[in-house]
């Protein structure tokens, strides 16, 4: 399934770094590049559930923990994303998490998602591997 880009605000990417998607987490959906951090990770899958990319979130699920599939919910809005700590997870390291509060609109009520999230770096490539809800 192709991202939904009619998602996005202004073309903006969802991640918040003030870039364009295209130049942004879009590079990292269309397999142009990889994430080099833990936290690029986080940021970019955040930025998967914006546009609706399952395929992007499945590929970078750690195949120890993936799912077999994943259906997101067209009408969750998600809003904007705080990453609140993060520990290790740079480009050297192997493993890393990333502790963070997701903003979202459902059913017409605001929610939060918080949690820490597990990375692992396997062949150069980083994986979300689980994840801690708070």
């Amino acid at each position: 399934m192709t991202p939904d880009l009619s998602r996005l605000r202004n073309g903006m990417c969802p991640c918040l770094s003030g870039e364009h998607y295209e130049e942004c987490c879009g590079r990292f959906h269309r397999g142009d590049a990889e994430a080099p951090t833990a936290g690029q990770l986080m940021r970019s899958r955040y930025a998967a559930f914006v546009v609706l990319d399952a395929g992007y979130l499945l590929r970078t699920w750690h195949a120890s923990t993936r799912p077999a599939s994943l259906d997101l919910d067209p009408d969750t809005e998600w809003r904007r994303l705080d990453i609140l700590a993060t520990s290790s997870g740079g480009p050297l390291d192997d493993k890393g998490t990333v502790e963070f509060a997701a903003h979202f609109r459902a059913d017409g009520q605001r929610g939060i998602q918080r949690e820490i999230s597990r990375f692992v770096r396997e062949a150069k490539r980083w994986y979300y591997l689980d994840g801690e809800v708070q």
